[in-house]
């Protein structure tokens, strides 16, 4: 049995007292962080925004199996937030779609929840109207035309089915019940809230494909709702692939089982947690980014060493050995010696420790 064939589908119910201690941690800190962003003044919060939003599309996507280019994620959000930044690059249809859809998810995170709007949202998400190699449905529920919707996984022949969601002939009611339900409950706790919409509209399954993203974006939504204001400084959707075995595992379990979703929204709960608690590191790093540049803005004395130590303070992938530096700039491996050289004289590069048959350099203070 599925959890949509219970009798008494859709009235959740679960545990408050096994849950109260975590919700209350989790709205501790929650509190915390939004205070500290508060204090950060309109250029800090934006940048931080741009690093948690890019995490977010990225890692969004990265649970379904598609790997977006993380420097059109960035320059695109970049773009939205009207942010002057180096290195921004164009961003292909659904990379901007995607961006779309996150943005309209939690700046208007006041807004009714419409078929209209989750419509607009997976057109977003598929703009060609092709999943991969596969013509879908798209900006409407799915038809069940080619079988009941499924999750397998397994070769063909031998597939197993960890879950079959409800009939699409069901879609119009289940869908105007969720619907109203995430619009006028709110006398429920938001982060609660968030937990069982997740839940609830994954269960439901109602588009040939983008489920998975478009349930993460009613969460983003929901929790946006619930801090009060729209900018997002922790990323569920990070924290949901570093866990991703145990999210389908649990939610598996959950779609397979009772009403009582107690362990569910525990999961979600600690799952938050950690998204929250990882959003501080995110948090340090833009505001030692912006220290850093302002005390050396006027040392860096030309174009090729901006682009660089902006590229090593986001996180440059690998080593910066002097060849990398010339490939980075288009320029001679003497030109870069000399570039590297001096912002080492300056103090703002120093050579890496590490060992290996190139010398490496890293941020020097």
């Amino acid at each position: 049995m599925y959890i949509y064939e219970n009798h008494d589908w859709p009235q959740f119910r679960w545990r408050d007292a096994d849950l109260i201690h975590l919700l209350g941690k989790v709205r501790n800190l929650q509190g915390k962080i939004v205070g500290r962003v508060n204090a950060l003044g309109f250029e800090l919060i934006n940048k931080a925004v741009l690093e948690t939003l890019t995490l977010e599309v990225t890692k969004s996507s990265e649970i379904e199996g598609e790997i977006l280019d993380f420097n059109q994620v960035r320059s695109s959000i970049a773009r939205r937030l009207g942010l002057k930044i180096s290195g921004l690059i164009p961003s292909d249809r659904n990379v901007d779609g995607i961006v779309d859809l996150m943005f309209d998810a939690t700046t208007n995170f006041d807004k009714p929840l419409t078929k209209e709007r989750l419509y607009g949202w997976h057109n977003s998400l598929f703009p060609s109207g092709y999943s991969g190699l596969y013509k879908i449905l798209v900006g409407r529920w799915r038809d069940d035309s080619t079988g009941p919707m499924q999750v397998v996984s397994g070769a063909m022949g031998k597939e197993k089915v960890y879950f079959q969601a409800p009939k699409a002939s069901d879609l119009n009611i289940e869908m105007q019940n969720f619907l109203e339900w995430v619009n006028k409950n709110d006398q429920l706790d938001l982060v609660i809230k968030a937990g069982i919409a997740h839940l609830w509209f994954i269960t439901l399954h109602p588009f040939d494909d983008g489920n998975g993203r478009i349930a993460r974006a009613i969460t983003d939504m929901i929790l946006a709702k619930s801090d009060g204001q729209p900018q997002r400084f922790y990323s569920m959707s990070r924290q949901i692939r570093n866990e991703r075995k145990e999210y389908y595992n649990t939610l598996e379990r959950t779609q397979k089982g009772s009403l009582d979703i107690t362990n569910w929204l525990d999961w979600f709960l600690n799952c938050l947690l950690c998204a929250l608690e990882s959003s501080q590191d995110v948090l340090q790093t833009v505001i030692f980014k912006h220290d850093f540049l302002n005390r050396n803005a006027l040392l860096l004395e030309n174009d090729r060493q901006k682009k660089v130590i902006n590229k090593l303070l986001d996180g440059i992938e690998g080593k910066l050995t002097t060849s990398k530096w010339a490939k980075m700039n288009k320029c001679s491996q003497d030109t870069a010696l000399r570039d590297i050289q001096d912002l080492i004289e300056k103090g703002i590069l120093k050579k890496s420790k590490s060992g290996g048959r190139s010398t490496s350099y890293e941020i020097g203070n």
